[in-house]
């Protein structure tokens, strides 16, 4: 699939691993539509061009969210999305210190926004680009975010984890379901990248953080992530599949 002349929309994209994607998908020609919940900098914006615009939503706002989608389809068909948007964990343990059990809301709220979320952008991604008229056998891809705590989540991620193993457990469902309509869908698991989410860690911890990493020995860049989301979007035959982004890293427990 080519990105140029194509709308693309990028959830998350103010900030982060969804930014630098928007800004690779415009360099590649794309018209992108940035959605999140906090407005991208002037900066960023100006980078991206007039080819890009931001709107305003929330991933578990499904009004909010379908409105993002159709002012992409507006633009030109939508044929790529890439879907970065959600939360870090709560770090709750099952039982706390005193063996009483961790409150059930802080657990829902992370599935809500991780999972439930994932499947609203999903979904109403798959409905714009159902509607558009196929490239040989392909009228799009979406690519999700998961984590690899979704495979060696660590002691309190029990939310986390569970949130982004659904996101995984979901993807070759998604892409079976969706093949009749010539839609790919694929997920990465990115492992420690640096990001605004690690930006408030001190250097020392950043740099542990790094070391731990077994090839390259150092915290991912954004600009491997965009990297791996624009692959998986334009290779006709990656379907299904998610991809883990973390230099061989195995998490220990703790």
């Amino acid at each position: 699939m080519k990105l140029s002349d194509i709308s693309a929309v990028v959830t998350g994209g103010s900030s982060g691993l969804g930014a630098a994607t928007a800004r690779l998908l415009a360099r590649q020609g794309s018209r992108v539509v940035i959605t999140d919940r906090a407005e991208p900098s002037a900066e960023l914006l100006e980078e991206l061009g007039p080819q890009a615009r931001f709107h305003q939503s929330d991933i578990t706002d499904a009004a909010s969210l379908a409105a993002a989608f159709d002012e992409a389809e507006a633009a030109g068909p939508l044929r790529a999305v890439v879907h970065c948007a959600g939360r870090g964990g709560d770090r709750l343990r099952i039982l706390d210190r005193e063996g009483n059990a961790s409150p059930e809301a802080s657990f829902a709220d992370v599935v809500r926004i991780n999972l439930t979320g994932t499947y609203n952008v999903l979904r109403l991604a798959a409905e714009r680009i159902a509607r558009t008229e196929p490239v040989g056998d392909d009228r799009g891809s979406i690519v999700l975010t998961a984590s690899v705590a979704a495979f060696d989540g660590q002691v309190g991620q029990t939310a986390y984890s569970a949130s982004k193993g659904g996101v995984h457990a979901m993807t070759l469902v998604a892409a079976r379901d969706l093949a009749a309509y010539g839609i790919r869908v694929n997920t990465i698991a990115p492992g420690t990248f640096d990001t605004t989410m690690l930006a408030r860690f001190p250097d020392e911890i950043r740099a542990r953080l790094g070391a731990a990493v077994p090839h390259p020995s150092r915290l991912g860049h954004a600009d491997e992530f965009a990297d791996m989301a624009v692959a998986l979007l334009t290779n006709g035959y990656a379907n299904g599949a998610t991809l883990r982004l973390d230099g061989a890293i195995r998490m220990a427990p703790r």
